[in-house]
């Protein structure tokens, strides 16, 4: 496959994945909020909200749109609400991300498998309305394993593999239903960087195996939640955690990275182990509400382009934008739409 990007200009621009709920389908500004509605009113209620979704973006100016991740409650649950062989009645309290926070996890208890489609409705209903080139996410096998608790598997690396054939068998029918990016979501890899160079890349050949798409794997230091701002503050004068596994992601089989950028203290010049991948550059902070200004936004893609071909940037998100005010999320899809413009003036 050819992985270069297929724009019409430089420094196209999508989201990470996730944006703001709207207050009447889930509580605003909070990460596992529960649905306000019930029934068909809840399924008729995602679909309105994947419409907006898709307004906001296009009005924003965005290339590459995604349906926002409405219909999910979280981006693991949501896809995990569809799978044979868990038990959410069993949940256990874990620490995940190697126990940087807790949270209440489903368990694995019996061979896992799809009841059905997972994400079926909104990746046709978005197709359907925007003619822009559609962005699709799915959590990455990692990532699904380490929000679980196994009580069947007895061995992370097969319980990631089985997972990671679910997701093919997904993203196979994202493909026809007119999907042109699926990017699957690994912040675990920034956590078990070790096993993301081994099984981890591993078990996304096997969800990706066979797709006629682009293929990207989205890999942040986590949502804006007090949790992970305080992890982050602990991890010194640099952030290292990419430069142990982006080498073995360069010979991989994945066509683009999504990483976070702007406001942290990745060295850029790690980028340079990315040869030959399209790399979706974190030019937005998800962790505040301060509105990036386009000439801020438009310096991150420039000091970019010195580690990476400027034709190879894609200007992005650091994370999701889940728990934001839905204003503040609007304005920053403006600034980075602005900054991608003014970067594109300058350096084409």
């Amino acid at each position: 496959m050819n992985s270069n990007i297929a724009s019409d200009s430089l420094f196209p621009t999508t989201i990470a994945g996730s944006l703001p709920k709207p207050v009447w389908l889930a509580e605003p500004n909070r990460l596992w909020a529960p649905w306000r509605l019930q029934g068909e009113e809840l399924a008729t209620a995602k679909d309105d909200a994947t419409l907006i979704a898709i307004k906001l973006q296009e009005d924003a100016g965005i290339d590459i749109v995604c349906d926002g991740e409405q219909a999910r409650q979280h981006f693991v649950h949501g896809f995990l609400r569809t799978v044979d062989g868990i038990d959410f009645d069993k949940q256990v309290e874990m620490g995940i991300r190697n126990d940087r926070y807790k949270a209440m996890c489903p368990t694995v208890v019996g061979k896992v498998g799809l009841c059905s489609r997972v994400h079926a409705r909104e990746a046709r209903l978005a197709r359907a309305h925007t003619r822009r080139k559609l962005k699709f996410t799915l959590p990455g096998p990692m990532t699904l394993v380490d929000t679980l608790a196994d009580a069947h598997y007895g061995d992370r690396v097969k319980m990631a593999l089985a997972f990671a054939a679910l997701l093919n068998e997904e993203a196979r029918g994202l493909v026809a239903d007119g999907v042109d990016v699926i990017q699957f979501d690994e912040p675990a890899f920034n956590v078990y960087t070790d096993q993301a160079a081994g099984w981890g890349i591993e078990a996304l050949h096997r969800a990706i195996d066979g797709l006629a798409c682009k293929t990207a794997v989205h890999i942040c230091y986590g949502y804006g939640i007090a949790a992970n701002i305080a992890w982050k503050a602990g991890l010194g004068a640099e952030w290292r955690q990419y430069e142990r596994f982006f080498p073995a992601l360069a010979k991989s089989r994945i066509d683009q990275v999504s990483l976070e950028c702007i406001n942290s203290r990745v060295p850029l010049h790690l980028l340079e182990l990315l040869d030959g991948k399209d790399v979706l550059l974190g030019a937005i902070d998800i962790a505040t509400e301060a509105i990036e200004t386009p000439e801020q936004v438009a310096a991150v893609l420039e000091q970019a382009t010195q580690h990476v071909p400027k034709e190879r940037i894609v200007a992005c998100t650091n994370c999701g934008m889940a728990p934001m005010r839905r204003d503040t999320a609007e304005k920053k899809l403006r600034a980075l739409v602005q900054g991608a413009k003014l970067a594109r003036a300058k350096l084409s």
